[in-house]
């Protein structure tokens, strides 16, 4: 006889489906106020969207070099990523909202999968030794409060997309090696309040308008390649 579908899980995996399957069959049935609240808690933290995460992370940790081992507590077979070191989750949801891998000797390029963390407020992976590009699938982080990723060796563009991160107020990309033009889409980001994109090799001229007007000029210092702030009405300088 072959195993069921909750036998095939792992066991923290499998008690979580039943467990969700019992809340489901007996919520109808619950007059008890008291009850109604664990039922609603439970179906919010089922394990599909908490596997999703999972799965993004692992997908991250697997294009990282981590020669201290710092991410040895990141375990596939768990139903949700919120016990693992560096990694924040809400309490209510078991959802990741914040990702701590500042200063930790890693190396490697940035996930795209990162970008389905949807509820991810905080992503800080500074000073390390990370390569590559930054993901345009980070414009899908709509939750993203900071985006740190500072002293590293990022390169090209800065994605347009991050122009739909509507809740971020820092980004702090200094300290890389990026290129391109300083994308537009960034001034209209309504609660952006730190910029810091200095020592790098941008190119273009520096955006003066909407969430760009308050930002210090030496938010943008040492990229050799920026022609100074853009000039009201006039075509932006080539690269």
């Amino acid at each position: 006889m072959g195993p069921t579908a909750a036998s095939a899980l792992p066991l923290s995996a499998a008690a979580a489906f039943l467990l969700v399957v019992v809340a489901a069959v007996l919520a109808p049935l619950m007059d008890d106020f008291w009850l109604r609240p664990w039922v609603a808690a439970t179906l919010v933290a089922s394990p599909a969207s908490a596997n999703e995460e999972v799965d993004a992370l692992m997908a991250a940790k697997r294009g990282l070099e981590d020669p201290g081992g710092v991410l040895a507590s990141w375990d596939p077979n768990l139903v949700n990523p919120c016990t693992w070191f560096h990694v924040t989750c809400d309490d209510a949801t078991n959802r990741v909202t914040r990702l701590d891998l500042t200063d930790l000797n890693l190396s490697g390029r940035l996930a795209p999968e990162l970008g389905k963390l949807e509820k991810l407020q905080y992503m800080e992976i500074a000073r390390n030794n990370l390569q590559g590009p930054i993901p345009p699938e980070f414009g899908n982080l709509g939750n993203l409060i900071s985006l740190d990723l500072y002293n590293n060796g990022i390169s090209g563009p800065i994605p347009h997309t991050l122009g739909n991160l509507k809740s971020l107020r820092f980004l702090r990309v200094d300290h890389n090696r990026l290129t391109g033009p300083i994308p537009r889409e960034l001034t209209g980001l309504p609660n952006l309040v730190v910029v810091d994109m200095s020592n790098n090799d941008l190119c273009g001229t520096i955006p003066r308008s909407g969430s760009f007007a308050n930002i210090p000029l030496n938010s943008f210092a040492n990229n050799p390649r920026l022609k100074g702030p853009e000039v009201p009405g006039a075509a932006d300088s080539d690269c």
